[in-house]
């Protein structure tokens, strides 16, 4: 049950953060690099003192082994995987697709992609298993989101008043 409520926790904090995140890039004062610049500058001293909690058994979720513990092919799973590819690019690719579009849009996009893909690569990279139910809840995944972000959209006029569109979002 701890990682269903810890991931529950983890989409909450996303979903918050990124609707923030939306509104400030839509404001036109800030652009996407600066947001993620400003979100990784304000996340590393919290991860640090978590990180350091942890290795010191404080925290109760897991204790965390020592820098020393990790060997060459962990970090470069860690810094290429997670680092770059997760950490970086990946946060790039959203700022900038957020910049552009409605987070009602881009977020579920991002994260449809995202499941379909770590359960696909679980499965052919780590051993994971595959069957027909987690085939079919990706296909839903997908469906639910290429149904959420195409077809009929609202949109509020500078007037305030909703009007409907049957173009799809882009």
């Amino acid at each position: 049950m701890k990682p269903v409520l810890f991931a529950i926790a983890a989409g909450l904090c996303w979903g918050i953060g990124e609707v923030c995140t939306r509104s400030a890039l839509h404001s036109g004062k800030i652009g996407p690099i600066t947001a993620i610049t400003v979100r990784s500058l304000v996340a590393i001293p919290i991860i640090v003192i978590v990180y350091w909690l942890m290795t010191r058994g404080i925290g109760g979720v897991r204790v965390e082994q020592p820098v020393s513990a990790i060997d060459g092919a962990t970090w470069s799973k860690v810094v290429l995987g997670s680092g770059v590819i997760a950490g970086a690019l990946a946060m790039v690719f959203f700022y900038v697709a957020l910049s552009l579009g409605e987070v009602s849009m881009v977020k579920p996009i991002a994260f449809a992609v995202a499941p379909a893909v770590g359960v696909t690569l679980g499965w052919l990279v780590l051993g994971e298993s595959m069957d027909g139910r987690k085939a079919a809840a990706i296909l839903l995944i997908v469906s639910g989101v290429v149904l959420l972000t195409t077809g009929t959209t609202r949109s509020v006029p500078s007037d305030g008043s909703a009007s409907e569109s049957t173009q799809p979002q882009r």
